[in-house]
């Protein structure tokens, strides 16, 4: 028993210095969510339309409400394939704990800018302009 307690506060002081090891070199930022989309040929201009009419005021009403920080868009310039991706969708919150309750958060905000009936409309029409890629999630450092 003694053995086990003895290998376990090991583990944990082990644990705990590859930890503090990271931190040394750099400061915990922002989160990001990332989403990467390959655009179907010709759908360039009612997808880039599609994004400006709803989720470019949907982003703007959750940073004047505080859910997130920011947003950007991003277009690829270069490919290497031809599924690959030609706008990255980035979203930046404070932290961690923002994601918590982000789901009805984004409901509320959806329903004071349109309707969910509308929003499903679009959903379905972007099926056929799009294919979502990836969506990751990213801590912003910086170095010190």
């Amino acid at each position: 028993m003694t053995k086990r307690i003895l290998l376990l506060t090991l583990f944990v002081a082990m644990l705990s210095s590859v930890q503090l090891f990271a931190q040394e070199h750099y400061t915990e930022g922002p989160v990001w969510e990332v989403t990467t989309i390959h655009v179907m040929p010709g759908q360039m201009d009612a997808y880039l339309s599609s994004l400006q009419q709803t989720l470019k005021p949907a982003y703007d009403e959750a940073k004047k409400e505080g859910v997130i920080q920011d947003y950007k868009f991003f277009l690829k310039q270069t490919s290497s394939s031809p599924k690959d991706w030609d706008i990255a969708i980035a979203v930046i919150y404070s932290n961690f704990a923002a994601l918590d309750g982000l789901a009805a958060k984004e409901e509320a905000i959806r329903d004071k800018i349109s309707s969910k009936q509308a929003m499903q409309q679009v959903q379905q029409q972007r099926v056929q302009q799009r294919e979502i890629l990836s969506t990751e999630i990213v801590r912003e450092v910086h170095l010190r």
